[in-house]
């Protein structure tokens, strides 16, 4: 399984990006998919998770109501929409998935992506 994250770069407080995660290896369908986040200094956290066909989502509290889990298992994708960003969200994003189980735990994903950076500018 391989993953290509993309979509990071620099933008403003209160503005928006969209960042992307292209999977390849197994049937995309069948992971569970995650994006986690780490900024300087701080471990790697959970930001949200999508199930396997996509019915279910999850996002941790300081993302709730800005950033949006979605998935295209057509495209073997899943995506990030990221709105109202705060300069907090600066951090390096990585997407992860797993095909065992819905997870919202960083140790239960098994296959990482190489991380795209987002930097949100006061």
């Amino acid at each position: 399984v391989q993953l290509q994250a993309s979509g990071g770069g620099l933008v403003q407080a209160g503005g928006s990006l969209r960042l992307s995660c292209a999977a390849s290896g197994r049937s995309f369908s069948s992971y569970i998919m995650g994006w986690f986040r780490q900024a300087p200094g701080k471990e790697r956290e959970f930001v949200a998770a999508i199930s396997m066909p996509g019915g279910s989502t999850d996002s941790a509290d300081s993302v709730k109501g800005r950033f949006t889990i979605s998935r295209d298992n057509a495209k073997n994708t899943v995506y990030l929409q990221m709105n109202s960003l705060k300069p907090e969200d600066t951090a390096v994003y990585y997407c992860a998935a797993n095909f065992r189980r819905y997870t919202l735990r960083r140790s239960e994903y098994d296959y990482w992506g190489q991380g795209t950076l987002v930097t949100v500018s006061s």
